[in-house]
């Protein structure tokens, strides 16, 4: 903070100096900031000198020509940044949509269980008839679904149908005399039978 009211008042003072003492202080100052930029690689910026620097960027058109302790795509970051945080700060104060009110959550379950044949279009429908402007995926959200019965597991089914079931695979075989047999296998519940045939 302490070097940001020093040049404010450095600026306040420059108003009443003479043209000439102005030159030649820009000129002590540029040789001073060319021997910190030869000594010091990275200077520590603060968030004050962050924002300077950006409220400088957008209101002063020659800010890259005297710009010297970082580079002008970094102060674009800066701003840039800044824009980023100022809408993340907005956006965290109202997240997600609006909360669904307890007594409209409980009217659709219970349409939806007083009609278990209406689906979400008819259900929408009856609550903008009174008036109720909802959407339809709150609607699918919160009404209620009849349970299926559930289906029986794949071993079930295979023990319960074992007696009626077939199964065959067909396949050619390549002999040794460069001829091919066509081999059907053939599996149900009498058992197994096996044709072959020659081409």
């Amino acid at each position: 903070m302490k070097p940001v009211v020093g040049a404010l008042l450095a600026f306040a003072v420059s108003l009443v100096r003479s043209r000439m003492a102005l030159h030649l202080e820009i000129l002590a100052l540029r040789h001073q900031l060319a021997v910190y930029h030869r000594s010091i690689r990275r200077p520590q910026v603060r968030l004050i000198d962050r924002l300077v620097w950006s409220w400088l960027a957008r209101g002063w058109s020659h800010w890259r020509e005297v710009l010297v302790f970082v580079q002008p795509a970094t102060v674009r970051a800066w701003r840039r940044q800044r824009f980023r945080n100022h809408w993340a700060r907005l956006s965290r104060r109202h997240p997600g949509r609006p909360a669904i009110a307890k007594e409209l959550r409980e009217l659709i379950r219970d349409i939806s269980a007083a009609n278990p044949r209406w689906g979400s279009p008819r259900i929408l429908g009856e609550l903008r008839k009174l008036g109720i402007p909802v959407a339809k995926s709150t609607v699918e959200k919160y009404r209620g679904r009849p349970r299926r019965p559930s289906s029986p597991s794949w071993r079930a089914f295979l023990e319960n149908h074992v007696t009626e079931l077939a199964a065959l695979d067909f396949f050619p075989v390549p002999t040794i005399g460069f001829k091919v047999l066509f081999v059907l296998i053939g599996m149900g519940d009498v058992g197994s039978k096996t044709t072959c045939a020659g081409s």
